[in-house]
């Protein structure tokens, strides 16, 4: 006789923990290294932004067709998979001998991430059917993630100082076995979709659009908003975006169907997180600029100014998970939103000689900010999409989220290149704009969402 196998819904929630959250550390970790790799792999300043941004950008462009692969061929197998994948890239990121390599590495590890991430939060549906339960866990997944945004500069800083820049992805690797191993042992899969098929058209105009969208954002950072590569990068991204539509309306089983968009919790959440990525990595990259490069920090020193930000991470995911669960997942999203909005205008006022103290102040409130609103985004999407579409569904969320932040990083970039005093002068623009972005947002969420406690009234009505 066989011993029936015991599965954990703990030790689950961990394995898609981890998963999320190395492919979250990667997103920010990078950011302090970004010196030692451009002298170590002697890279051309105006192509350093890749190193970021070609993990973002193979990210974003195949998060959609991640999410049906998970629907056709079960979640747990996607995640595993893209796991793997993760983990490999990682080991080519720590031995690249040159800038091609690392950046072709970083391109393979985005597609690992995009692998992974719809399939994480597809497989948190399965192992917590129930409704609260859910809410907590999400917010545990996302606090963990949030943690790892925060963490990665600290992180970095820590490793390039003891280990050297090539530390900062190879330690993934024994995080990747682990995760993987729990994955395989306690988590449970879905059931396949064997009728799904992958839409290889809308996928390829899909990475086309982002291609050209985030080609054009690049090149305003050292030749201008009306320079030739940005006006056909953006003309490109306008035609095959068009494009994308017109076959995905004729399409039997469309990458992404737009019935979605009928759905305004789906709309909005998208939107909130594209406007918290925006923001959030948009800042990173900036202000760690800012402190190695007017404050004269070193990679340690920068990575620790981000401490206080960190710090209060995870109890802030926490109580959200209980905001949501108790109230609704609209007040965490709004109220998360505002305050990161008020830390970003805070740090208009910031100059070569403000005290670390008043910058630390906003950085605490965006760290809340943003930890408030992403479990809420994640809860609200899961609550109003049907199962068979969570895949799908949550590759939107994640690719608008990873769009959010490919803009923040090429639009901060953009402004804040130049000397000291147009680096101070374009921070404080950026950050206006990131704020403002994020109170549109908030506004819309507002009259987008209904109150939760007419929402539950209307779900009771359903069952009747």
């Amino acid at each position: 006789m066989h011993a029936t196998l015991t599965r954990s819904p703990r030790l689950a929630l961990l394995a898609t923990s981890l998963g999320f959250a190395i492919i979250c550390l990667d997103v920010t970790v990078v950011n302090v290294a970004l010196e030692r790799i451009r002298f170590a792999l002697a890279v051309d300043p105006a192509h350093l932004g890749w190193v970021l941004n070609a993990y973002a950008l193979a990210f974003a462009s195949l998060l959609l067709s991640a999410g049906a692969l998970g629907d056709r061929f079960g979640a747990r197998r996607v995640f595993t998979c893209g796991f793997a994948v993760f983990t490999l890239a990682s080991v080519a990121c720590g031995i690249a001998p040159d800038a091609a390599a690392l950046i072709a590495a970083r391109t393979a590890q985005g597609i690992g991430a995009a692998l992974c991430v719809p399939s994480s939060l597809a497989l948190l549906r399965l192992i917590f059917p129930d409704a609260a339960s859910r809410a907590k866990a999400v917010s545990i997944w996302a606090g963990t993630a949030a943690l790892a945004l925060g963490a990665g500069p600290i992180v970095g800083g820590l490793l390039i100082s003891s280990f050297g820049w090539r530390s900062i992805f190879l330690i993934n690797v024994p995080v990747g076995i682990i995760g993987i191993w729990l994955t395989i042992r306690h988590v449970p899969d879905s059931t396949p979709d064997a009728a799904r098929r992958i839409d290889f058209v809308g996928q390829l105009l899909a990475v086309v659009s982002l291609v050209a969208l985030t080609v054009a954002v690049m090149a305003t950072g050292d030749r201008g908003w009306t320079n030739a590569t940005t006006v056909a990068g953006m003309a490109c991204f306008i035609v095959t975006g068009q494009l994308f539509v017109f076959v995905e309306k004729r399409q039997q089983q469309p990458m992404l169907p737009l019935s979605l968009f009928r759905i305004p919790a789906v709309n909005v959440s998208s939107l909130t997180g594209l406007a918290l990525n925006f923001g959030y990595y948009g800042l990173m990259f900036a202000i760690s600029l800012f402190f190695q490069s007017v404050w004269k920090f070193s990679a340690l020193q920068a990575g620790l100014a981000f401490v206080p930000m960190t710090a209060v991470v995870t109890v802030a995911n926490l109580v959200s998970g209980a905001l949501t669960a108790r109230f609704g997942y609209r007040m965490p999203m709004i109220a998360g939103q505002v305050l990161a909005a008020v830390g970003l205008l805070s740090l208009a006022l910031i100059e070569r000689t403000t005290s670390y103290l008043l910058v630390a102040c906003p950085l605490i409130a965006i760290g809340v900010g943003v930890a408030l609103a992403v479990p809420s985004i994640n809860t609200a999407l899961l609550d109003h999409v049907e199962k068979s579409l969570t895949g799908v569904a949550s590759g939107v969320l994640n690719t608008a989220r990873q769009i959010g932040g490919v803009l923040g990083v090429g639009v901060f970039g953009a402004l804040v290149v130049g000397p000291e005093g147009e680096m101070i002068a374009g921070l404080h623009i950026a950050v206006a704009l990131a704020a403002t972005v994020m109170l549109a947002s908030a506004a819309i969420a507002a009259v987008g969402l209904k109150p939760q406690r007419i929402i539950l009234k209307n779900c009771a009505m359903n069952r009747m």
